[in-house]
């Protein structure tokens, strides 16, 4: 009887703790934006989703993953909305989602950095993403904005009048 209330005891003392250190899940608004811009293009993506779980206090535990609907593509031109979904570009009917998905995540002097892997088409790359977190109450904001070179994930041909490096900017707001 003594083990039996000895085990409860330990299980809850246990358990008890994982609930207290457990990280902050926060949910993505309606209000994001996705934007892109380039030589030659520019535009954003209306659809994403994703997972947020994050607290300043447990970055070690903090985790992203962000997916964007390839078909949500706007650039404010039909004929180069088309273009973009195909096969050459980012061949969407084969390929519907960009993903990012970190590994990790730290502090730095002028906000974060979520390090994890982007897949774009049929090529994964680790990259490093900065961020900024801001907070007040129970609503937050990710805002960040990088670059990538759109060849290195076999989008559209090296050269021709679209740049190959893609500014990216990005705001996520977000509540618990």
């Amino acid at each position: 009887m003594k083990r039996s209330i000895f085990l409860m005891a330990v299980l809850l003392l246990v358990g008890g703790v994982f609930a207290f250190t457990q990280v902050k899940t926060w949910k993505i608004g309606k209000d994001y934006n996705v934007d892109f811009s380039a030589k030659g293009v520019n535009g954003i993506f209306k659809t994403l989703s994703g997972t947020v779980n994050f607290d300043e206090a447990k970055l070690s535990e903090s985790k992203f993953v962000f997916t964007i609907d390839v078909n949500s593509i706007n650039t404010g031109n039909g004929l180069q909305n088309k273009h973009a979904l195909g096969a050459e570009w980012f061949n969407a009917d084969k390929y519907p989602n960009i993903k990012f998905t970190s590994s990790s995540i730290e502090k730095k002097e002028n906000g974060y950095a979520a390090k994890g892997k982007l897949t774009v088409k049929d090529v994964t790359k680790e990259i490093t993403i900065p961020f900024t977190f801001t907070k007040s109450g129970s609503k937050g904001k990710i805002a960040s904005s990088f670059s990538i070179d759109r060849s290195t994930y076999n989008v559209g041909k090296p050269g021709g009048d679209v740049g190959s490096s893609i500014k990216i900017n990005v705001t996520i707001p977000v509540t618990k």
